[in-house]
């Protein structure tokens, strides 16, 4: 077998050390453009876990890497003039140019022909069976066949720059400092006894404000080493094509096209602040030979396809939790006057990936530490062990309601009511959700007129009948549990007069359908009913069902209410500007958007008790070119 690697990084070496050790007779040569020892960047860093999956894919490698790794423990931040350590998080890294000569060496012992300084323009002009496409972010073999791997990228909105200094680490430091143009972030951490990696991060509009688009690396050290002259300690900071850029989320639908295959970040990225794009390209390597291993080389379209398949969902995951990170980072600005304590706890668990139980495991006294700050800060009383309450279970005060804890049962609509009244089911299921043990328990979606209803089968409150059952749910929870309950109230508008759930989700009713009313003529699905545009007495009709709800609420006995101005109905559709077309006073801008919305809100504010809170529920983005953000 006749193989090519594009590319020398990781992904092109370690692919062909794995697959020279499984395939003697194979012959394999890596075409690199570059040099030998040309490579950007400073120092890469993995997990001691991902070093322990190297070492079963080839001891040789693993053991060379292991001499020279750094290791360490401990995340250290520097935030609000306070150092906050976490322990417990099992890191190791090493210089991006020793790794490559390990591979480099390695590969050439078994045989591998190594081509530096060799650009590849023809792919298909290629003497070869298999073609591996590991030429980076910028590949040139993604961008020629990208109609097959219809790649996306997604650009982070802050700007960073890729820095070394000698200053010793003994910790994955974090490091903010603010000045006149903005909050700048490092990402620091150790590869060698006298070299880390020093990244530092900003958003777009700090970067322009200080001048940094305009900076050479010259520049850009200058303005760096003064910003952070404490830290460093009087140890410079070194580049390496260190400009500043964005950083691409790379993600192709197709990882293949004939005998071409991309690997690393030729084919996906994740962002600095949760992993290595040289980790994602080894197991890549790792997860490639093994496809060979078990379908043989003869048919590399199936070897091909396994090897997507086995993949992509360890990718993606990967990816999901590298987008939650990068986009903590971008907004990290609105988190920076948090107690030190509680903005590093929230830094530590950013992407959801450590939970408070694992970082309980890793470091229990930080978590301590944390329960006990955040406890103090709500005036949480200690639990009976003595130990202040995880933050999950201190109590949540909404005017004069005060919650338990901060477990909310949200809305689920059942779609088995008659003529909008209640019964055993609702009871049951309401009921059991209270004597769980959350805190507060909303109803369904509850609709405050028959018109507002989605299908004949929703819960209303809008007759004396709705009130007597509700009560019975409200005074059943009450009496057998220490929850809070709050009832939704809504009108479905365009999204109404559908079929329940199980019959047809979101169909139109073929019999008995009502008419429907919305912020402008536009039906939810192609088919579906074509609503009215609501009128001014339209508006006042449903603003009082709202209040005439609201009252009936009070008179049931519920602790709290939310209107619902989210998922699309009525007063949704008023807020976005995919669904408010209309050109009177209730559209265009988005103040003028938020007029309907705000009067009902005023209106059942000022109907429902002083004392008791009321919350609102929003769709926070519309997900879709030209809507909300």
């Amino acid at each position: 077998m006749n193989i090519v690697c594009v590319g020398g990084g990781p992904a092109g070496l370690y692919f062909a050390i794995l697959m020279k050790k499984a395939f003697p007779d194979a012959r394999i040569a890596v075409r690199e453009r570059n040099r030998a020892d040309d490579t950007f960047g400073w120092g890469v860093v993995f997990s001691k876990e991902t070093l322990g999956h190297f070492g079963d894919a080839d001891a040789e490698t693993y053991a060379e890497i292991r001499r020279r790794f750094a290791y360490w423990d401990d995340i250290d931040t520097f935030v609000g003039g306070a150092r906050i350590t976490s322990t417990g998080h099992g890191f190791c890294g090493m210089s991006r140019m020793q790794l490559l000569n390990i591979l480099q060496e390695r590969a050439a012992g078994l045989g591998v022909e190594l081509r530096f300084e060799d650009e590849v323009d023809d792919v298909e002009s290629l003497d070869a069976d298999l073609v591996i496409g590991g030429d980076g972010v910028n590949s040139a073999l993604r961008e020629r066949y990208a109609d097959v791997f219809r790649p996306t990228i997604e650009w982070g909105s802050c700007r960073f720059t890729w820095l070394g200094t000698t200053l010793p680490l003994e910790s994955f430091t974090f490091i903010y400092r603010e000045n006149e143009h903005g909050l700048f972030a490092v990402h620091s951490y150790p590869f060698q006894s006298d070299l880390s990696t020093f990244i530092v991060e900003c958003s777009e509009d700090t970067w322009r404000r200080a001048g940094l688009d305009r900076a050479d690396e010259a520049a850009t050290v200058r303005y760096c080493e003064e910003l952070f002259r404490d830290d460093l300690k009087g140890h410079p900071l070194l580049t390496n094509r260190s400009i500043w850029r964005s950083f691409p989320t790379i993600r192709c639908e197709r990882w293949h096209h004939g005998n071409l295959v991309l690997m690393g970040d030729a084919v996906h990225t994740a962002h600095f602040s949760i992993g290595s794009g040289t980790k994602l390209a080894m197991e890549d390597a790792i997860a490639l030979v093994d496809a060979f291993r078990a379908h043989g080389t003869d048919d590399v379209p199936t070897v091909l396809e396994a090897y997507q398949e086995a993949r992509w969902v360890d990718v993606a995951k990967l990816q999901r939790a590298a987008a939650v990170s990068r986009r903590w980072f971008e907004n990290v600005a609105r988190y920076k006057d948090q107690d030190p304590i509680q903005f590093t706890f929230n830094q530590t668990t950013r992407s959801k990936r450590i939970t408070w139980d694992n970082l309980a495991t890793r470091d229990p006294e930080f978590v301590t530490r944390t329960r006990d700050w955040y406890a103090g800060h709500v005036g949480a009383k200690r639990n009976e062990d003595g130990r202040s309450p995880a933050p999950m279970f201190t109590p949540f005060r909404l005017r004069d309601l005060e919650l338990r804890n901060r477990v909310v049962v949200s809305p689920m609509c059942m779609y088995s009511a008659d003529d909008g009244v209640v019964n055993d089911w609702h009871l049951v299921h309401l009921g059991s959700r209270a004597i769980g043990g959350a805190g507060l328990v909303i109803t369904e979606m509850t609709d405050v007129s028959p018109e507002g209803r989605i299908t004949p089968g929703c819960a209303g409150m809008y007759r004396d009948e709705h009130v007597v059952a509700w009560r019975r749910v409200v005074d059943f929870v009450h009496r057998h549990s220490r929850a809070a309950i709050a009832m939704q109230l809504a009108h479905a508008g365009r999204k109404g007069a559908t079929k329940r759930m199980w019959e047809g989700m979101d169909q139109p009713l073929e019999e008995g359908a009502w008419p429907l009313i919305s912020a402008s003529p536009l039906p939810y699905l192609p088919h579906g009913q074509v609503p009215r545009e609501m009128t001014r007495a339209d508006m006042d009709e449903v603003r009082d069902d709202f209040v005439r709800a609201a009252r009936l609420a009070e008179e049931a006995g519920f602790d709290m209410l939310e209107l619902h101005c989210a998922h699309g109905y009525l007063l949704a559709s008023f807020l976005s500007p995919l669904t408010n077309q209309r050109t009177d006073g209730y559209g265009g801008s988005v103040q003028a958007r938020l007029r309907y919305p705000l009067e009902v809100f005023d209106a059942v504010r000022a109907a429902w008790p002083e004392h008791k809170p009321m919350s609102v529920r929003i769709s926070a983005t519309d997900w879709a070119p030209g809507g909300n953000e």
